[in-house]
C-alpha cells in the first residue's frame, strides 16, 4: 500500500471541527430536555382515560418508531413547504430529532411508570395525595431510577445520530469533517478524526449520565 497518511491538513482546520463539535453538543442538549419532555407527557397520555387520546399516542409512537429518521427529517424538511411550512434547517432538524427521540422515550417512561408497584400508589393516595402529589412524591423517583438506563442509553444513541442533519446543511461536527474532506481532499483521516470526537462524545455521555445517576439514586448512608 503505498497511501501517505497526512493528518496535518485536518489539524490545521481543528477550528471548524470545534464550531461542528459546539453545534452537535447544543443541539443535542436542546433535543434532549426537549424529547424528555415530549416522552413524559407521552406517557401520560397513554395512561389516560380518554381513548382517542391514548390511539393518537399510540399511533405517533409507531408511526415514528417504525420510519427512518432520515426520511422524517426530510418530510419535515422538504416535504413540509410543499403544504406552506418552511422552516429552516436547525428549526427542521431539532423537530425532526425532538419528535424521534420524543417517541422512543414515551416508552421508556411509559415501562418505568408501569414498574412503580400499584400499592405504593394506593398507599400514597390513601395518605391523602392528590394525583399530581402522588405523581411527583410517589411514582417519579422510583419510576426514573428504572428507566434511566435505558434513558442514558437512547439519549447517547440520539447524540450519535444527530449527525444526519448534516444532510439538510446543519453545520455540526459531521457536516464540518465533510467540508474539509472537500478541501483537503484526505477523506481517510477527516473521517477517522471526526469517528475519534464521535466516540470521546459518546463515551464522555457515558461517564456523564453514570455520575449523574449515582448522585441521584445512591442509596443512603
Amino acid at each position: 500500500m503505498s497511501y501517505t497518511f497526512r493528518f496535518t491538513p485536518v489539524f490545521n482546520r481543528v477550528d471548524q471541527l470545534l464550531d461542528g463539535l459546539a453545534v452537535t453538543l447544543w443541539l443535542s442538549a436542546v433535543v434532549i430536555a426537549a424529547g424528555f419532555l415530549l416522552g413524559v407527557a407521552g406517557a401520560l397520555a397513554i395512561r389516560s382515560r380518554q381513548a382517542w387520546l391514548r390511539g393518537l399516542v399510540r399511533t405517533y409512537v409507531e408511526a415514528v418508531r417504525n420510519t427512518p429518521l432520515l426520511a422524517q427529517l426530510f418530510f419535515i424538511y422538504f416535504g413540509l413547504p410543499g403544504i406552506g411550512i418552511r422552516l429552516d434547517a436547525v428549526t427542521a432538524g431539532l423537530i425532526a430529532l425532538t419528535v424521534n427521540l420524543g417517541a422512543y422515550t414515551t416508552e421508556i417512561v411509559r415501562g418505568g411508570i408501569d414498574a412503580v408497584p400499584q400499592g405504593q400508589i394506593d398507599a400514597g393516595i390513601a395518605l391523602g395525595l392528590r394525583p399530581v402529589q402522588v405523581f411527583f412524591l410517589v411514582v417519579l423517583k422510583p419510576a426514573l431510577k428504572t428507566m434511566f438506563p435505558a434513558l442514558a442509553s437512547q439519549f447517547t444513541l440520539l447524540m450519535l445520530a444527530s449527525s444526519i442533519i448534516s444532510q439538510i446543511g446543519v453545520t455540526d461536527l459531521f457536516h464540518e469533517g465533510s467540508l474539509i474532506d472537500s478541501a483537503t481532499y484526505r477523506s481517510f483521516e477527516v473521517y477517522t478524526v471526526v469517528c475519534g470526537c464521535y466516540l470521546v462524545l459518546a463515551l464522555g455521555f457515558r461517564l456523564v449520565f453514570a455520575l449523574i445517576y449515582r448522585l441521584a439514586f445512591r442509596a443512603p448512608a
